[in-house]
């Protein structure tokens, strides 16, 4: 199966970077590795029905079992022990993440409210683009009556680009709506 995303990565943003970067090589050209999408619970973990609900939502959403982290040590402050479940994460890589990230542009961000773009400031120094979601009710899959509180979820996207001036272009070539600088 070829995702449209990736026929549009060969055509059209391979030929667009290289004359703008100037790359001699393909390797070097930025590409997106991975998506990561996670969700801290916290102590809200330890309700055995809210982490059940939380794992079938990203499960829906990703279309990916997620995995259930859970504490490397304990820390008194916080009230959290040793191996105790805090959250949820999924790794989406080739098909899945082309995928998900159609949906992410086309149908999930349009459907923020108030949105008026990602913020460009949102790169880390090696090009990965960091950002959250407020609430699960602007994916399509998940229903109004399956919600019994708003969560929010941190999506990563990691990209092999070598800047963030690298991986903005990436990430503008495939569309997504950043904000408008002034």
């Amino acid at each position: 199966m070829n995702h449209i995303y990736k026929q549009l990565y060969r055509e059209k943003i391979v030929p667009t970077l290289t004359e703008k970067f100037g790359y001699k090589n393909p390797h070097q050209l930025p590409k997106i590795i991975k998506i990561q999408v996670n969700r801290g619970l916290g102590l809200a973990a330890q309700n055995k029905t809210i982490l059940q609900k939380s794992v079938e939502e990203l499960r829906v959403i990703t279309g990916q079992q997620p995995i259930v982290t859970i504490a490397r040590k304990s820390i008194a402050g916080f009230k959290i022990r040793e191996e105790m479940e805090l959250g949820l994460t999924v790794t989406l890589r080739k098909e899945k993440m082309y995928s998900f990230l159609e949906r992410l542009i086309n149908l999930v961000l349009p459907r923020v409210r108030d949105f008026r773009g990602l913020d460009v400031k949102a790169f880390d120094q090696f090009g990965n683009y960091n950002f959250g979601i407020v609430e699960q009710l602007v994916f399509p899959e998940i229903s109004y009556n399956m919600v019994d509180q708003t969560r929010g979820y941190n999506i990563s996207i990691v990209t092999t680009a070598k800047n963030p001036g690298e991986g903005y272009a990436l990430l503008k070539e495939f569309g997504f709506p950043f904000k408008k600088l002034t």
